[in-house]
């Protein structure tokens, strides 16, 4: 059984761009899952080039999947890619070690994904990060490889997203942002009824939840302001 579905949240086009850099761990990884899937070289070669060039429209992301349309010469095809979520028992171990410490909480707010986290969530049984034969795909186009260009561009702009936000990467496994906010602060609530029973900052209790992501909400903001240099530029 899998958990509640939830808003799809869009995420607009991303800007053509120029090649090279070697993004995070965890986007490689997603990207080495896209390379594996590709058909041939030919086809990923051809998803690489629409993909920086801007041809991928903005990309709606919900539990399971995302959707977007890829525009490739004088045509344009809509694109479903999918995901399996994760079902109600791994989504709630994966919310357990997230509140496990303070600091796994604060790093996903600041758009970070501890190589240590992904481990210990792969020890309890717990696939974050997709692999090759999980990768689904549906185009409008009649090329029939599967996927097809145009799916592996829109899987690799996911990468991007994925690269600056990790919670990109839950939502497609079935934990929004805002679902797994939620978790932590129902799991939060105990802890701060009864301190004693744990060590100042084993774990994250509810007002310091809240201060993370007050915190987090304001440093988007500011860099917004402030122009902040495109994150995708390092790739």
């Amino acid at each position: 059984m899998t958990g509640p579905t939830s808003t799809g949240v869009t995420h607009p086009r991303l800007p053509a761009r120029r090649g090279g850099g070697a993004g995070t761990w965890w986007s490689k990884a997603v990207v080495r899952a896209v390379e594996e899937a590709a058909f041939s070289v030919q086809d990923l070669r051809k998803a690489r080039t629409l993909a920086r060039a801007g041809a991928v429209g903005a990309i709606t992301v919900s539990d399971g999947g995302a959707v977007a349309a890829v525009t490739d010469g004088d045509d344009a095809f809509t694109v479903e890619v999918t995901v399996p979520v994760l079902d109600e028992g791994d989504a709630a171990v994966f919310a357990e070690l997230v509140a496990a410490e303070s600091g796994r909480v604060a790093a996903l707010l600041a758009g970070q994904l501890p190589h240590a986290f992904v481990e210990a969530i792969e020890e309890a049984g717990v696939e974050l990060l997709p692999y090759r034969g999980e990768l689904g795909s549906a185009c409008t186009c009649d090329a029939w490889p599967d996927p097809c260009p145009h799916a592996l561009a829109v899987l690799t702009q996911l990468a991007w997203l994925i690269q600056a936000d990790p919670f990109v990467l839950t939502h497609l496994r079935g934990l929004s942002r805002d679902r797994l906010l939620r978790d932590l602060h129902r799991l939060a609530r105990p802890s701060a009824a009864a301190p004693a029973a744990e060590s100042p900052g084993d774990s994250v209790s509810s007002e310091a939840l809240d201060d993370l992501v007050v915190a987090e909400d304001a440093a988007v903001r500011a860099a917004r302001l402030l122009h902040r240099e495109d994150p995708f530029d390092s790739w």
